[in-house]
């Protein structure tokens, strides 16, 4: 039913003088809770369903989102009202590059549905292997499993039913002694269904591993400051790639389209230079199976695509909607998605990544004389064109002559974008995807989940101590 509603949007739109309209329908289930020391402390089951129309009018955009059919003529005229207000005040009419149209039925896959029953098992266990320590004052994990079904529909002529099922489960152990807390946390799952979180994480072993860690920090010390060697393992490479450089390829940004809420990008107008060292590759791959960002078309219908920005140190592309790819005179590479029906569809991220190069990761440590093994992300702060940054870690060791030494807590690693990655001189095989699940961009606000990753990696930054 909501399909149809969705075609006479368009049709509708198209009859009152839009250039271009598109149309949007998502129907989707979600279910989660939180526990916290045994106890479910919260839980929500949701269902939410409706259409998000876009339209192209006299060069410029407009948008309606409504979960009540009865609304839609009004709302689209509404929203090309919006449209020829927009058009007045812009200098350059918007011009959308052509893609293929498309007419698919796309599943994702499956092997084991994520039931509630089956995840509060799971979190369950979990906590109980969490708060086996007596150090250990609080346990939380949260779970959530959704199932989602989208269907696009343009003027153009691709219809294209795209339905997927996410599972994701966070892990927090929280130690305490003698004054002092530590924390640990981390995060599985992807596009799939329980075994996202059983099969290709054991998250058993992951809650045991938080738990330990969380204690060994009350014994660990802190880090003096200096600049040194450092190696970084991939789920912290997950979160500096997301920020440093998969944020700054987002074309809007580039064109300082978001500064005024998101920020720019520190390599604006370096399409073509070089911007770190020949070991830097950088990949955006939303076909990467099983990630949080697989998709097979984007929320403007364009096929996904592994799009190479950076190759061998060269900044070479960016992340493209139809409407920037015009722009940049490239091809448009399915980079544009919307959290939900409600909202317009923006630029973001699918699964971008450095890529892994031919180093064991205890080769590049036994390499080092002074340096620091940097590990897990943790809370990262950032200019407003990804140029300086700190990110801080949930543990990090020093290496001296090569061996890992001493545990260190509260660390902060501190660098300038272009220095770091001019800097990194070895990348390793263990590449990794790690899933991000809320990511926020836009006005309003859009929280959006997506797989960063990488390799270990090393090079040179200032690391210190954030704590006392």
């Amino acid at each position: 039913m909501l399909k149809e509603h969705a075609e006479k949007a368009i049709q509708f739109a198209q009859s009152n003088g839009c250039s271009y309209s598109d149309a949007r329908v998502e129907i989707i289930e979600r279910h989660g809770f939180i526990i916290e020391n045994g106890q479910i402390e919260h839980s929500i089951t949701r269902h939410e369903s409706g259409i998000g129309i876009r339209v192209l009018c006299d060069g410029a955009w407009g948008f309606y989102s409504t979960s009540d059919v009865s609304k839609i003529k009004n709302g689209v005229i509404d929203a090309i009202k919006a449209a020829r207000h927009n058009s007045q005040k812009k200098k350059n009419p918007v011009s959308l590059a052509k893609v293929p149209t498309a007419v698919r039925n796309v599943n994702y896959k499956i092997k084991k549905e994520a039931t509630p029953e089956a995840l509060e098992g799971i979190a369950f266990d979990c906590d109980k292997i969490i708060q086996g320590n007596k150090k250990i004052i609080k346990s939380i994990v949260s779970a959530s499993s959704s199932k989602v079904s989208k269907y696009f529909v343009s003027s153009e002529g691709s219809k294209i039913m795209q339905e997927f099922s996410d599972t994701i489960m966070d892990l927090t152990a929280i130690a305490h002694q003698n004054g002092l807390t530590q924390s640990i946390n981390t995060t599985e799952g992807g596009r799939g269904g329980v075994e996202k979180i059983t099969d290709d994480a054991d998250i058993f072993h992951i809650a045991k591993e938080t738990s330990d860690n969380a204690v060994r920090l009350l014994d660990a010390r802190h880090a003096r400051e200096e600049k040194a060697t450092v190696v970084m393992n991939p789920d912290f490479v997950a979160l500096l790639t997301h920020e440093i450089l998969g944020h700054p390829s987002e074309a809007d940004r580039v064109l300082g389209k978001e500064m005024a809420w998101a920020g720019g990008a520190w390599w604006s107008g370096m399409l073509g230079e070089q911007i770190g060292s020949k070991n830097l590759n950088v990949i955006d791959d939303p076909t990467m199976e099983g990630n949080l960002g697989w998709y097979e078309y984007d929320d403007e219908g364009t096929k996904s695509q592994r799009k190479q920005l950076v190759k061998d140190g060269n900044l070479v592309d960016h992340m493209h909607s139809r409407e920037t790819a015009d722009i940049f005179n490239k091809t448009p590479n399915a980079s544009m998605r919307a959290t939900s029906y409600r909202f317009m569809p923006l630029i973001r991220m699918a699964c971008t990544c450095i890529e892994k190069g031919n180093w064991d990761p205890q080769e590049m440590i036994k390499d080092v004389k002074n340096g620091y093994l940097v590990s897990n992300m943790k809370i990262p702060s950032i200019d407003m064109r990804r140029y300086n940054w700190s990110i801080s870690c949930q543990y990090a060791n020093k290496i001296e002559n090569g061996e890992v030494t001493d545990l260190l807590r509260d660390v902060i690693v501190v660098g300038t974008a272009p220095e770091f990655f001019n800097s990194i001189d070895a990348c390793g095989k263990d590449f990794t995807v790690r899933p991000i699940t809320n990511c926020g961009k836009g006005d309003p606000m859009q929280q959006m989940m997506m797989g960063n990753g990488g390799p270990s990696i090393r090079g040179i930054a200032t690391v210190k101590s954030t704590g006392t």
